[in-house]
């Protein structure tokens, strides 16, 4: 899928390229995870914020919308040169879809694998005022299909987003002296307070706000597990605001053992009517998931 940017526009297409070092490691001696979203979420942010301000105008930051999905398919190790190409595949009046893809390069023998695969959202906001949101320049397809296509992807994604608005209102309390395998066991929060160096460059993350971060099991298959996560917000040095939530999202995990072989995964046990809707509500996503999975492995075995 391809598509090239109108006359004086931003380009459509970069491609950002990184060694991997020992500080990039997670426990199991692969590249954590965070490490690579946190590359795939900045080259989208990039080529988004060119593109809108690749006309004259109000000057504008691409703000992170939704990760409609990202797929890790094969480990990146340390020491290995990752190379994330980033590529603006539909407009909306008022937001870019970007497709990243993540390459991992063994600069020892060349040997190069495709490790992952995300899609992206952004909308742009004025510098002048954040809770402005601006139109975005068009983009020109390379045939009609594309734009139709895309637009349909558009129209589910808003689906999607106006289900999470539904669901961001629950809330996840702590449970005392929880059984095992239950979804009160799997619970956990973190709380943290914003800094400078949390903030982009554009100053949206704010120092002296305090984030709670909270997670709990919704699925289990056989070899894998769905949580979801909730980032809450406390403004306390600003003007008086209540709590919101920021962000919501599920990550799927799976157990390996220190070969790298996929290991049963305990069994979820559900209690309550809402952690059976939910445990139904996340095999549904996660028979979905498989299946997208299986369509995006085909090209990978014939390259």
């Amino acid at each position: 899928m391809s598509a090239r940017g109108p006359a004086g526009a931003g380009p459509a297409a970069i491609q950002l390229s990184r060694i991997m070092r020992p500080d990039d490691a997670n426990i199991a001696g692969n590249v954590h995870g965070g490490t690579i979203l946190k590359m795939i979420e900045e080259a989208g942010a990039i080529i988004s914020t060119r593109h809108c301000n690749s006309q004259s105008g109000e000057h504008c930051v691409a703000a992170l919308a939704r990760v409609e999905r990202t797929d890790f398919l094969s480990p990146m190790c340390i020491g290995e040169v990752a190379h994330v190409s980033a590529e603006i595949t539909y407009t909306s009046k008022h937001s870019v879809e970007v497709q990243v893809n993540v390459l991992s390069e063994n600069i020892l023998t060349g040997a190069k694998r495709v490790t992952n695969r995300a899609t992206l959202w952004y909308v742009p906001l004025s510098l002048k005022n954040v809770d402005k949101v601006l139109e975005v320049p068009p983009i020109q397809y390379a045939w009609k299909e594309l734009e139709e296509e895309g637009k349909k992807r558009y129209e589910e994604q808003k689906l999607e987003r106006l289900v999470t608005k539904q669901r961001n209102g629950d809330l996840i309390f702590p449970v005392f002296n929880p059984e095992p395998y239950t979804v009160g066991y799997s619970q956990s929060s973190l709380i943290h307070l914003v800094g400078p160096s949390d903030c982009t460059l554009h100053g949206f993350v704010h120092g002296g706000c305090v984030i709670t971060i909270s997670g709990r099991m919704t699925f289990t298959s056989n070899k894998s597990m769905e949580i979801e996560v909730f980032v809450d917000a406390d403004p306390f040095v600003d003007e008086p605001k209540e709590r919101y939530r920021a962000v919501s999202a599920f990550f799927t995990y799976v157990s390996l053992s220190k070969e790298g072989k996929p290991l049963p995964v305990p069994q979820l046990v559900v209690e309550t009517e809402d952690e059976k809707r939910r445990f139904e509500d996340g095999k549904g996503r996660y028979l979905q998931t498989k299946a997208k999975r299986q369509v995006q492995m085909q090209p990978l075995t014939q390259q």
